[in-house]
């Protein structure tokens, strides 16, 4: 059959001119005489090596739409003996052959064939075949493609439709590409001119991971005018001469061009060149034409999850159906093929409680969902799933799989009411006692600890009508302290019986009834405790007249013992009496007064008296209660008004504002107090002949010069002041007015107040004080210049400070040898503490700090106060003690000292010698005693020894 009569049968077949019975074999004949007839000419490296596998990694097949209609015609029925071509280098491998497609199966041959009955294809159909060793690992896959007939009549029928139909059969089939050029046609030169369309150029596909051997033909690029030795091919784009460059290139001179490297579609889908084809010096014979290069997916990479651990969380009791959570897992892969399209299963269910599969998963989006009711987080608290994702839609035998791990959390539910461990609980409480913890009820509750599900809340629904108790939960143990929150009395109720009921804070879930264990009794005993007395009224107020006599009995405050089962005597005592106006009787609380009651004394306060008793029974132990009594004073007469103010100043002329208004204060109270009447007493007469008082309201009175002119001065006026009372209190006071030269604003002037300014009592007082302190101050000091003196006369020196020779006698506690000798020990130097070192040291050289073990001279005794003339006798006695005093230093012995060094860098002061003359006398050293004699004996000529 010819490439003409292949075209032919295709053409005819699209037109309806053929039955389609045996379409499959007429195309698979035209493909493959087609496809040797074209590879031919292309120039592919011919094969120098066998290499086991499928001779493509893509077939397309086009089936006829009666192929797959019927039942009898499909079963077992090869697909017009369709076969995929393996190549098996070792003759004695046996391969097998499996189909992704659970209606294709492949024979042996390589024959694909229809398994079971297959409807209408209204889609393409593409699956895998994999070839497997029956004794290796080895693994090899290929694309099989199949689509009716009917599908390619929306292709024109021209050339163009032809050849891409014959691209989609024998795409994996090396290809011819050709230019594209204008053909004009006319009848004349002049005429009109209609251009051809431009031919359609198909994608190329080239499978990704391809094994090789590269470079691998892809098509080859043809002008019309090859003829011409002198035409050169080129590529240009992404891949080629760009990044990612040297993937693609062609045959200059033949135009085949090749991929030279396996393509990965993952990292680039699709490539765009375009071929030119220019002549020997490089002016372009064609145009250029658009290559687009397709990556055909092969499942490569598996599916992978976005965690390896996923959390999720359901209540417990959910329906079946109740969502969980959701996984989601993604492939590299093409999503639009097999590759991509990832389905998800369950592996495993960790525990299998109640049933191995208590939850699924939706194989398409990853929802996990509750497939069987019972979960109860009191019996698992959590399951583990093993969830599997899996491409090729997931079909194990051909899919790429991988696994991830969901934790489902069994979320808590008040599903378990809380429940008193039993039914009776017991306490006692002494009377009186507030904040006591009678009892504690404890309760069970399986639901999630510290949770408002497990928390429990107390009620006492019966027997405590008063609201003596109080029920409060420990938040630790979910216990529930029954506390007294007000004292209960034994003489009331010795006993009390209470009903409680336990909930939790949250509410009981739907369908869950309250147990009757949620409901106990307390039985609580109340203890009888000595009570103090108490006084019936508390505080008690009692009125009466103030300035009551002592010994007037006002009241008798008497308390009462509650403890009416106990015979008790109760007495009473004095607590707080500020004023100490009262006693109390200690046996039956009789109030009586022990002076006078005053209403304005400090102690009162708004006419109110307050003072606290005690009373104390004889029970064991002791009890005892506080009552207040307050008296409230009546107010009576006994303050006299006293005039306010006690000083003014007037000017001296009459003018007027040269008033003084005055009033009066009274301690009493209405109606002893104003109005007040002033007036100016008769005596002394000068009085109402200079002033005079006139009256205001009621408390207020203005005293007024009477006369026109008043010498400047100080006056005493004396004014008699009365109040209102029954009878009234007069008092007799004396206000003191400064009278003054005014200036014409009526204030006084400068000098008229020096004038009229006179010492007050005060200002005199303050003035004797300070003479006082000053003279006490002079006094002091004089004596201690006595006592001063007299302690310098006590101690006179002994000899005159110029001709004390002892300031130039120097002592030092220290002889260094010098600059090497710094390490010795100063404590060898010091005078020591104890003296038995030296009472029991040997007889013979001592040291000079030590003092000769002999009785000591006995000195004369100063008087305490020596006569002046006695102190020279007594001078004259001292030397001579200490002249004879062998125990006093310097001791006259053989001094020995530590060793002092070795010597010394400063050089040695033998070579020093004295400037003073020879002449020089020495004698008088013989007049300063015993002290002196080694010094005299040395410079003042005396025998050589």
């Amino acid at each position: 059959m010819t490439k003409t009569a292949c075209l032919f049968f295709i053409v005819s077949l699209l037109t309806g001119g053929f039955a389609e019975m045996n379409v499959s074999r007429v195309i698979l004949a035209c493909s493959l005489l087609v496809g040797a007839s074209w590879g031919s000419k292309t120039g592919q490296p011919p094969k120098t090596s066998c290499r086991p596998g499928f001779s493509q990694n893509f077939y397309t097949v086009i089936v006829s739409g009666d192929v797959l209609h019927g039942q009898s015609i499909l079963k077992d029925t090869a697909l017009s003996s369709q076969r995929v071509k393996f190549e098996n280098c070792q003759r004695s491998r046996e391969v097998g052959f499996i189909s992704s497609h659970p209606n294709f199966s492949v024979r042996p041959d390589g024959t694909v064939y229809t398994q079971q009955e297959v409807a209408n294809l209204s889609e393409p159909v593409q699956f895998m075949v994999t070839a497997r060793g029956l004794h290796d690992p080895h693994i090899w896959e290929t694309t099989v493609k199949l689509a009716l007939v009917g599908h390619l009549h929306s292709l024109p029928l021209t050339k163009m439709g032809i050849e891409e139909m014959l691209s989609r059969v024998w795409d994996s089939q090396p290809k011819v590409i050709r230019f594209s050029r204008r053909h004009q046609r006319g009848s004349s030169a002049n005429g009109l001119r209609r251009q051809k369309r431009d031919w359609v150029i198909p994608p190329i596909n080239v499978p990704e991971n391809s094994r090789g051997p590269f470079p691998h033909m892809l098509v080859r690029i043809r002008s019309d005018q090859d003829k011409d030795p002198g035409i050169r091919y080129s590529i240009t784009g992404a891949g080629a001469d760009q990044p990612p460059s040297g993937i693609y290139n062609i045959d200059p001179i033949s135009g085949n061009m090749f991929v030279t490297q396996p393509l990965d579609r993952e990292e680039r889908a699709s490539y765009h060149l375009r071929a030119h084809a220019v002549d020997m010096n490089g002016n372009q014979v064609e145009n250029p034409i658009d290559l687009y290069i397709y990556v055909i997916d092969m499942n490569d990479n598996r599916p992978e999850f976005q965690n390896q651990v996923y959390n999720g969380s359901v209540a417990e009791g959910s329906k079946p159906g109740s969502s969980v959570m959701q996984v989601t897992a993604s492939d590299s892969d093409d999503s639009t093929t097999a590759n991509g399209m990832v389905r998800y299963r369950i592996l495993s269910q960790t525990p299998h409680s109640p049933i191995p599969n208590m939850f699924t998963i939706n194989s398409e989006t990853g929802d996990i969902v509750t497939v069987a009711a019972g979960l109860d987080r009191e019996k698992v608290s959590q399951y583990t799933l093993i969830v599997q994702a899996t491409d090729m839609e997931g079909n194990l035998n051909f899919g790429l799989s991988n696994t991830a791990t969901a934790l489902i959390s069994i979320t808590d539910i008040n599903d378990n009411p809380p429940e008193f461990t039993v039914r009776t609980f017991s306490g006692e409480v002494p009377e009186n006692k507030v904040n006591v913890v009678v009892a504690n009820l404890t309760v069970v509750d399986r639901d999630q600890p510290h949770s408002p599900n497990w928390n429990a809340v107390y009620r006492i629904v019966n027997g405590d009508p008063s609201g003596h108790f109080t029920i409060r939960t420990n938040p630790i143990t979910n216990e529930g302290m029954l506390t007294v929150i007000k004292p209960v009395d034994f003489e009331m109720n010795r006993a009390f019986m209470l009903t409680v009921v336990v909930s939790n804070q949250a509410h009981l879930a739907s369908g869950i009834q309250s147990s009757l264990q949620s409901t106990a009794g307390v039985t609580i005993s109340v203890q009888d405790v000595n009570e103090p007395p108490v006084f019936p009224v508390n505080p008690k107020i009692i009125r009466f007249e103030e300035g009551v006599p002592a010994g007037t009995t006002l009241t008798v405050f008497a308390a009462q013992d509650p403890d009416h089962f106990i015979h008790q005597i109760v007495r009473y005592a004095k607590l707080s009496d500020p004023a100490n106006w009262l006693r109390i009787n200690r046996t039956n609380g009789q109030i009586t007064t022990m002076a006078l009651l005053d209403r304005e004394s400090m102690y009162v306060r708004n006419n109110m008296y307050e003072a606290t008793f005690l009373a104390y029974d004889n029970g064991s132990p002791q009890a005892s209660g506080t009552g207040t009594l307050q008296i409230y004073l009546i107010d009576v007469n006994d303050n006299a008004p006293v005039l306010v103010p006690r000083e003014a100043q007037v000017c001296e002329r009459t003018r007027p504002n040269s008033r003084i208004n005055i009033t009066a204060s009274d301690a009493d109270t209405d109606p002893n107090v104003g109005p007040f009447v002033f007036e100016l007493p008769s005596f002394p007469p000068s009085v109402r002949r200079n002033w005079t008082i006139s009256r205001l309201s009621g408390d207020y009175a203005q005293l007024k010069l009477r006369i026109s002119y008043l010498e400047a001065g100080m006056y005493e006026i004396p004014i008699i002041v009365s109040d209102s009372g029954n009878p009234p209190l007069s008092n007799r006071s004396v206000i003191r007015v400064k009278v003054c030269p005014c200036d014409h604003n009526g204030d006084c002037s400068a000098t008229g107040a020096v004038a009229a300014a006179g010492l007050g009592t005060g200002a005199i007082i303050a003035i004797l004080i300070c003479i006082i302190i000053l003279l006490s101050m002079v006094l002091l000091f004089v004596v201690w210049m006595k006592r001063r003196e007299k302690e310098r006369q006590a101690k006179p020196l002994l000899i005159d400070p110029e001709d004390d020779v002892r300031d130039n006698i120097l002592k030092y506690d220290e002889e260094g040898g010098g600059e090497e000798d710094q390490d010795y020990d100063l404590s060898q130097l010091q005078q020591p503490e104890s003296l038995d070192h030296i009472i029991n040291k040997t007889t013979g050289v001592r040291r000079v700090d030590e003092r000769p073990v002999i009785a000591e001279s006995q000195y004369p005794v100063r008087p305490s106060v020596p006569h002046p003339g006695d102190i020279g006798d007594f001078i004259n006695d001292g030397l001579r003690a200490a002249d004879n005093d062998p125990t006093a230093p310097p001791y006259d012995s053989l001094l020995v000292f530590d060793y002092e060094g070795s010597g010394s860098t400063a050089g040695s002061v033998s070579s020093l010698n004295s400037t003073s003359s020879g002449d020089q006398d020495y004698d008088y050293l013989n007049d300063w005693g015993p002290r002196f004699k080694k010094l005299a004996d040395l410079y003042g000529g005396g025998d050589d020894d």
